[in-house]
């Protein structure tokens, strides 16, 4: 019984492979048209029906694949570098007198928004005016006596050296009334810009010395940013520029700059470049000091094209996609841009118009037939 089995088993393999033998080899069949049960031609030219076959089925072998696919978008596309600075005042000073005296007078309130020239401090000037004084008295003395000695020079009976002295003595008392009247003007201290003052630091009755601090004047209606970029980025930096800056006190804001100056000294220590940006603060809502985050705009591609980030496809180091074209997958490489908002930039090898496969390119092959079957939006 068991000879009987081996022997009909050994009949029905070879039978299997003269079948195989007659299918691949004589009537030049393939594996796909094997499955999908289509149409052998014979060696007559004419035609049979393979078993388990559908009739009429598609010509080439498999039916279409299903993918997803959507056209390209074109669109604008910014390259940007982002860095951290810190906010600075358009201008800041801080208010110090430059001789001595005692406070007689705080004329402003401290945080108080104030204009170029007004009053500030005023120390007691009551020395300096006596000096003032004392110099004009001294000097009408001076021409009187100028006056003199230039009549009895003209009579021929005063010597001239007598006018030379009255004439010096007379510019001398002039350059005393100069100086009395400068020392008395620093008795009274004055907003050098438009601004908003600090927190002052001394009060009414302090004796201060020359170059003591009293109050900071920070001017904020336009704020300077100082940040710092790779040197490889030196190239692409240019005055002129925008960027967008954020600060943690506003959280989901931005607030919009420019680039006004660039260092020309590249700092040896980090290999980085500063730049100096402007930002508009007319609100008032941004301080000096605050931490910032930049996003600067290098440049502006306005038409460039688009692709889903899921329609890229890698083998090795190469890119490529997958294009719809009259139902057919063309393999397509490209060559990649920046990455931004789960889109990608192709530089080339894509144009506007070109149909990509976003979902089923591991079922598809160059030249596979595809039937692009989005799937619907909810609701629909």
């Amino acid at each position: 019984m068991r000879h009987t089995l081996r022997i009909v088993a050994l009949l029905v393999l070879v039978a299997l492979g003269g079948g195989a033998y007659w299918y691949f080899v004589k009537q030049g069949g393939t594996i796909e048209t094997l499955l999908a049960g289509t149409v052998v031609p014979s060696p007559g030219g004419a035609s049979a029906a393979k078993p388990g076959g559908p009739a009429g089925g598609p010509p080439g072998g498999m039916p279409p694949m299903p993918v997803e696919a959507v056209p390209v978008r074109v669109g604008a596309v910014s390259r940007t570098v982002t860095a951290v600075g810190s906010l600075l005042s358009n201008e800041s000073v801080v208010i110090r007198p430059e001789v001595a005296g005692k406070i007689a007078e705080i004329a402003f309130q401290e945080g108080q928004a104030v204009k170029k020239g007004a009053v500030l401090i005023r120390l007691d000037d009551s020395i300096a005016r006596a000096t003032l004084a004392q110099a004009q008295a001294s000097i009408a003395f001076s021409r009187a006596e100028l006056n003199r000695a230039d009549e009895l020079f003209r009579q021929k009976t005063g010597p001239a050296r007598n006018k030379e002295q009255a004439q010096a003595k007379l510019q001398a008392d002039e350059a005393a009334i100069q100086l009395a009247k400068a020392q008395l003007e620093k008795m009274t201290l004055v907003a050098p810009f438009d601004g908003v003052l600090g927190l002052r630091k001394v009060s009414v009755g302090d004796v201060v010395a020359a170059g003591k601090d009293i109050v900071n004047l920070e001017a904020i209606d336009t704020l300077k940013l100082d940040f710092r970029v790779p040197e490889l980025y030196l190239p692409a930096v240019k005055t002129g520029q925008t960027l967008q800056v954020a600060v943690d006190a506003f959280a989901g804001r931005t607030f919009d700059g420019k680039v006004i100056a660039i260092d020309p000294l590249v700092d040896v220590n980090g290999r980085a470049v500063a730049v100096r940006a402007r930002v508009a603060n007319t609100d008032g809502s941004l301080r000096p000091g605050l931490f910032a985050r930049v996003s600067l705009t290098i440049d502006t591609q306005p038409n460039a094209v688009l692709v889903p980030e899921q329609s890229i496809v890698a083998f090795g180091n190469k890119q490529f996609v997958f294009k719809v074209v009259e139902g057919k997958a063309v393999q397509a490489p490209v060559t990649l841009g920046g990455r931004r908002n789960a889109e990608v930039e192709i530089a080339d090898g894509l144009k506007p118009g070109d149909m990509v496969v976003t979902a089923g390119q591991l079922k598809i092959r160059d030249g596979a037939s595809v039937a692009v079957m989005n799937a619907k939006p909810a609701g629909s």
